[in-house]
């Protein structure tokens, strides 16, 4: 191993207690929203980010960093529906809540916001990043603010686009 490469890894050991808790509550905040009997639960949600971030790239900076734990948050939460979506996986069946739990996305409407997240980002990245920052990361307006870089009021008007955008593109598509 180059010792460039031990020194980054060393550095990655290193962040990941400092980071961990913060991480943790991001990951616990989106699985809260999620459909009920999913199997990841935070712990591990943070484990696979950790795991594909590692060693992976350098980050300027916390926002840097941020930005690409979401983007790993999406991609892991919408392999595990498409998991879930297949018919070996029960996809064609529907589990039916026995208590009241808040709102959930469903792995087929899950699967269907990323491919329409992925139409956004081609057409504008940054406000395709606000989402995967509110979204999936679940970080506050003024967090993203400062994560990205940009002004709370240019987050609030790419927030309020990207919702009005994905929701037109979401009920075009049904």
């Amino acid at each position: 191993m180059p010792h460039n490469q031990v020194r980054e890894t060393a550095a990655a050991e290193q962040l990941l207690p400092l980071i961990y808790d913060e991480l943790r509550k991001l990951a616990d905040a989106k699985l809260r929203c999620e459909q009920p009997g999913q199997t990841l639960d935070a712990t591990a949600l943070v484990h696979e980010v950790y795991l594909r971030m590692i060693g992976d790239q350098p980050f300027a900076n916390r926002g840097h960093f941020f930005a690409a734990a979401a983007e790993a948050m999406r991609r892991i939460l919408v392999e595990a529906a498409r998991r879930k979506a297949r018919v070996k996986h029960g996809g064609g069946r529907h589990r039916i809540a026995l208590v009241d739990l808040p709102a959930a996305v469903p792995p087929d409407d899950l699967i269907a916001l990323d491919e329409a997240l992925t139409r956004l980002a081609e057409r504008s990245p940054v406000k395709a990043d606000v989402v995967k920052l509110r979204y999936f990361a679940g970080m506050t307006v003024p967090e993203v603010a400062v994560c990205m870089g940009i002004s709370v009021a240019t987050v609030e008007r790419h927030w309020a686009f990207a919702r009005t955008w994905l929701f037109s593109e979401l009920n075009d598509n049904k």
